[in-house]
């Protein structure tokens, strides 16, 4: 019988995951099924260029994965099993229940409210397409001089700030931080991203907590009240519930704790990639919620199933940091280097150079998706043990 592999989740680490199985294992000895409730692959980085109305290109997964082996299921995750080796889902025939012996979940992260009062109700979110695209309609309808204010000072907030501010610089744009602008950043990059919000004209509101949205208003801890037309909140992500409602072992914010093959330490027949994986880093502290630190985890955690299905030898995907890519418009960019823990250098890429740096990122990322069997590993090897819980290889905590 074939070993059955179940991929939940298909954006960057679930399908990158799915495609390297493909790469790795023999067709006749396994069984991938990549459930997605989403018909094609949506480039979570561009949200924000969807919002003003770019449009982005479709890949339809029924093409990406035409002829590699992997079954596509387009269904909603509704519940995991991990005690049972099941996964309960939904589609338009109603629900189900799938079995596997090796599980790679991959639901990644949502945006998070944080509990602050009026942010479900009134606030504009682009953790995905659904809000990204309710986002453009309403901005779509403001008339020139209204206010948008973004709350949140993270890379998200700035690439949507600068995003909004360019697409549409009739509107009055301003951006909300908790800190101060870039305070992440090394000298040169917070310099340059001044000059960016200042040529925007984005009024920035630093050390700022939000408190409160309203329909027209967000109110300050300090009492002040910022008018807004239209609010949009980047303050963080939160990972998909379903893994928390799980027996399997999670941190206290709903993440699945792994160890370095990316493989839950509750439940060796369960993989844990991106957003929804606790993974330590170097120096031992978790990697932050990104594509940059997704796609190795997806490698990982592949490479560990097939080497552990095939006898093989498992490779030890780096993990650690390299820059931070922030689109500012279509025109600049900010290119920050950091230490392999993600702390900011002095070295620094800035304007339109950097900007065609973080096109070329985003365009290799969708690619790598798109081509789920192109590139390395191509040697597909025989398995050699079916049993779905048998021992799998472990490695150190990366």
């Amino acid at each position: 019988m074939k070993h059955r592999i179940i991929v939940l989740g298909a954006g960057y680490t679930g399908a990158v995951a799915a495609g390297r199985l493909a790469r790795r294992l023999r067709r006749e000895d396994v069984a991938i099924t990549l459930v997605t409730a989403e018909p094609d692959f949506v480039e979570r980085v561009r949200m924000h260029q969807l919002a003003v109305g770019q449009e982005l290109r479709p890949r339809p997964f029924s093409q990406m994965f035409a002829g590699t082996g992997v079954e596509l299921r387009l269904a909603k995750v509704i519940g995991v099993d991990a005690d049972r080796g099941t996964v309960a889902v939904v589609d338009a025939n109603g629900a189900e229940e799938l079995e596997y012996d090796s599980l790679v979940y991959a639901l990644g992260s949502g945006w998070n409210a944080q509990g602050v009062p009026g942010t479900a109700e009134h606030a504009h979110e682009i953790a995905g397409r659904p809000g990204a695209l309710r986002l453009r309609e309403r901005l779509a309808g403001l008339d020139a001089g209204q206010p948008v204010v973004v709350i949140g000072g993270g890379l998200t907030g700035l690439e949507a700030a600068t995003e909004i501010a360019e697409a549409r610089p009739d509107l009055d744009v301003a951006l909300a931080a908790r800190g101060g602008l870039g305070d992440t950043l090394s000298p040169k990059g917070r310099q340059h991203l001044r000059k960016v919000f200042d040529k925007l004209r984005i009024t920035v509101h630093e050390h700022t907590a939000v408190t409160g949205v309203e329909a027209d208003r967000v109110t300050t801890a300090d009492g002040t009240s910022l008018p807004a037309a239209v609010t949009v909140w980047t303050a963080g992500f939160a990972v998909h519930p379903i893994a928390k409602a799980t027996t399997l072992e999670v941190s206290d914010t709903g993440r699945i704790v792994v160890d370095g093959a990316m493989r839950s330490v509750s439940h060796p027949d369960v993989y844990a990639i991106g957003d929804a994986a606790l993974v330590k880093g170097p120096g031992d502290n978790p990697l932050r919620m990104s594509c940059a630190s997704g796609i190795p985890t997806a490698w990982q955690a592949a490479d560990s199933i097939a080497a552990g299905l095939t006898g093989g030898k498992l490779p030890n995907t780096p993990l650690r940091y390299f820059n931070q890519c922030i689109s500012l418009g279509r025109r600049e960019g900010l290119i920050q280097y950091v230490t392999a823990d993600d702390r900011a250098v002095r070295a620094a890429l800035t304007g339109r150079f950097a900007a065609f740096y973080k096109e070329l990122v985003c365009k290799g990322a969708a690619w790598g998706v798109a081509n789920p069997t192109l590139g390395l590993p191509t040697r597909r090897r025989p398995v050699v043990r079916n049993r779905a819980r048998a021992a799998e290889p472990v490695t150190e905590s990366a």
